[in-house]
């Protein structure tokens, strides 16, 4: 069954308050196997303790599917890329060096890629992932395009990243300011920038 079309994921890192509830969560889905498959990163360790939470952005044209030599991940048709599947998945670890958001993680005791799936057993049926289900701040939200507009009304959804020359869209939205929305986040000069505190996330931003 797929995930309903109406039913969207949606990131605000500004609201994430660092507190792991996410990466429990994800550990107790029923087809994770007690690993979770999201983590947090700092936005810039030494000066600063804010953190975002790092999902699979499920992109349109996932490169890590793309350069997987035994074609273990799949896209299904609702746009969700799925885990590596262990029969297939030779530990090769092209998807993690080729993913442009540092998300699939290579676990080298089970010689299995495993990344977020959108606790696919629960989205596919209307429910939220296990990550957006406990979070306090609801950094992670799971829900209709109508809903977070009503609740974000200072915010917009980004779905359109850029990195260098090329241009990543998602299945997943990141929230920005609506004052600044941008047509893409540019990542790759997002790097360069200088960020400190609370222009954070103004600095990733690019028009």
């Amino acid at each position: 069954m797929p995930v309903p079309e109406h039913l969207e994921f949606f990131i605000d890192p500004s609201r994430c308050i660092g507190c792991e509830s996410c990466v429990q969560a994800c550990s107790e889905c029923d087809t994770h196997r007690g690993h979770s498959m999201i983590h947090l990163e700092y936005v810039e360790r030494s000066r600063t303790t804010q953190t975002t939470p790092v999902i699979c952005m499920h992109c349109d044209s996932p490169t890590c599917a793309e350069v997987c030599p035994a074609d273990a991940i799949k896209r299904t048709e609702d746009g969700v890329v799925q885990s590596a599947r262990k029969p297939r998945c030779i530990a090769c670890s092209n998807c993690v060096l080729a993913c442009p958001f540092g998300v699939p993680k290579m676990k080298s005791d089970l010689e299995l890629m495993m990344k977020c799936d959108m606790c696919y057993d629960r989205s596919s049926v209307g429910k939220k992932p296990m990550c957006a289900s406990v979070c306090p701040s609801q950094a992670l939200f799971f829900g209709t395009r109508e809903e977070i507009e009503r609740l974000r009304k200072r915010s917009a959804a980004v779905n359109r990243f850029r990195f260098g020359n090329q241009t990543v869209t998602t299945k997943v939205n990141m929230m920005v300011p609506r004052d600044a929305r941008p047509e893409y986040i540019d990542v790759a000069a997002a790097m360069e920038e200088d960020s400190l505190g609370g222009d954070i996330m103004l600095n990733v931003l690019s028009t």
